[in-house]
């Protein structure tokens, strides 16, 4: 995934400042995996290699650790998140159609970003709600029996709010610029 405008800066910083606190042995290379996802909400490739660096190990023993453990991300998340469960009760009632329907929708693959950022995807195992299978999270919002219908209806929703998002924002510069 393309870095956006400046940060490859803040990536250096946020891993600068994490490696300067902390030892830097390389057992202690998941915690400082963990640290640098909790500040930027992934783990990009600079960022990995910039910890490779300062543990002086190989990138890919870093790149390697942090795929094989589900808790890191590689892409960043987008504005909108959305989660997808395919836990038992909901794959068994279209939790798969579902996650078709939000991969087209979005135009990206479940474990992607979007480019613009705005929306990210992902399959989960399980959110509890399975009589109202099939199930996704938006944004931390429970959605159920959720059809293609749905998807559609989600979707349309989430580009609504970014439209007046957007609408409020010119509005808000405007005045600004009439001060």
């Amino acid at each position: 995934m393309q870095l956006i405008e400046g940060e490859k800066d803040q990536i250096l910083a946020i891993v600068g400042e994490v490696l300067k606190n902390s030892p830097k042995q390389r057992e202690d290379l998941i915690p400082l995996l963990q640290k640098v996802q909790a500040k930027l909400g992934y783990l990009p490739a600079l960022a990995m290699e910039k910890i490779a660096d300062g543990l002086n190990i190989p990138a890919a023993d870093v790149y390697g650790l942090a795929t094989f453990y589900n808790q890191f991300r590689l892409n960043p998340p987008g504005k909108h998140q959305v989660k997808v469960c395919l836990g038992t009760a909901c794959y068994m009632v279209g939790g798969d159609i579902t996650l078709e329907s939000f991969e087209r929708r979005m135009e990206i693959k479940e474990g992607e970003t979007s480019p613009d950022r705005l929306y990210s995807l992902e399959r989960v195992a399980c959110v509890g709600c399975c009589t109202m299978a099939p199930v996704a999270v938006v944004d931390e919002e429970v959605e159920g029996k959720v059809t293609p219908t749905r998807v559609d209806g989600i979707m349309l929703a989430l580009q609504d709010e970014e439209k007046k998002n957007e609408k409020e924002l010119k509005s808000n510069q405007e005045e600004g610029e009439d001060a």
